[in-house]
């Protein structure tokens, strides 16, 4: 089976929709899928206003048609909401093809964080993007409840995983910082509240890997934070390892890879109780998720790594994969069954007046 995966984050970006996507195009020959990406790669780009680290891709329906038409996928998926997605669900309707989408991120609130449109804009122009397709994606079942309240339909659940071999806790440390350490790793933009972390009076040390639009800006008010810039691999999973407590202030994040990562390293984890975290360490014991967040940090200290690692053992890129395949699958055998069905209407519609005239 071929699908093509039309998505608008992509390298060189580094966020949890990238590495989602990335496993499950690793995964895909596993599941007798051969998979091919469509991104902005190969197409002009400009910088997202106000983030002009995300490049948004200056395509035609045209160009991405012609894509489309060269690969010949048996299914199409698109991932996000942008140029190419709008680009590829276009093409999908005119050519009346089945495709499935996905909702990675709380956009309406993403928006609202950032200019003042109200979120019942926003939920309207994604129920209009997601509308037409046969099944979308959603990590948790928060995010489910939540999009079903705003009027969407056909939602289906696909988990997220870690990477345990990466991933774990480590003998020595990287860090040569006062401890406890308090770590924070993510995109640095408004939209992830890194200031609620960064303002919090709290012993030893904080440190942030990630970079964005908001890390200048950042790092010039609280020049106390050892900002770390991207770190990938082993560098990164070091820096799990090295720390003591993970911080993560969002409260837009639909999951939180990073989230997982943590807590496969070892790592407990302070969080605002909204879903996201909620979703993930539910009855884990593995968090402590508290409106205040400083005394939510310094809990956290208490919490026992090997309960961490528990949690973290629960998840996998496989099942992850499995979940994505399967809707797939299924819903790509519902089209070929719809259409079976459709053609034989049609031939048998056909042939009734070729007979008639026979008879006569």
């Amino acid at each position: 089976m071929r699908v093509l995966i039309a998505t608008d984050a992509w390298r060189p970006q580094i966020n949890g929709v990238v590495r989602s996507l990335e496993r499950m195009y690793e995964a895909g020959p596993a599941h007798g899928v051969t998979p091919q990406m469509l991104t902005p790669e190969g197409f002009w780009q400009i910088g997202l206003p106000s983030y002009p680290d995300i490049r948004l891709a200056l395509a035609t329906r045209r160009a991405i048609s012609k894509r489309i038409a060269e690969f010949k996928p048996d299914h199409i998926h698109i991932a996000t909401e942008g140029p190419i997605g709008w680009l590829t669900r276009a093409v999908c309707l005119a050519q009346k093809r089945t495709f499935t989408t996905s909702y990675h991120t709380r956009f309406p609130q993403y928006v609202a964080a950032r200019w003042p449109i109200p979120e019942s804009w926003s939920y309207r122009f994604l129920r209009r993007f997601h509308g037409p397709a046969a099944g979308v994606m959603v990590s948790t079942a928060t995010v489910e409840a939540e999009l079903e309240q705003h009027g969407f339909e056909r939602i289906l659940r696909w988990g997220r995983g870690v990477d345990l071999a990466l991933f774990h806790p480590r003998p020595v440390s990287v860090l040569d910082l006062p401890r406890p350490i308090f770590l924070s790793v993510g995109r640095v933009a408004v939209e992830k509240n890194l200031e609620a972390f960064l303002s919090l009076r709290l012993p030893g040390s904080k440190v942030v890997v990630g970079d964005g639009p908001a890390r200048a800006d950042l790092q010039r008010a609280f020049p106390d934070v050892t900002f770390l810039g991207t770190r990938e691999g082993e560098d990164l999973a070091s820096i799990y390892a090295s720390s003591d407590v993970f911080v993560f202030p969002s409260l837009t994040d639909t999951f939180g890879i990073v989230l997982l990562e943590a807590a496969a390293s070892g790592l407990p984890v302070a969080a605002f109780p909204v879903q996201g975290p909620s979703d993930v360490f539910a009855g884990s014991g593995a968090a402590v998720l508290d409106e205040d967040l400083r005394g939510a940090a310094l809990a956290a200290l208490r919490i026992p790594r090997e309960t961490c690692l528990e949690l973290a053992s629960g998840y996998s890129w496989q099942s992850s994969a499995d979940q994505f395949y399967g809707h797939i699958f299924r819903i790509a055998q519902q089209a070929r069954q719809a259409q079976n069905v459709t053609t034989f209407a049609t031939v048998h519609a056909e042939e009734g007046p070729a007979r008639e005239r026979l008879r006569a």
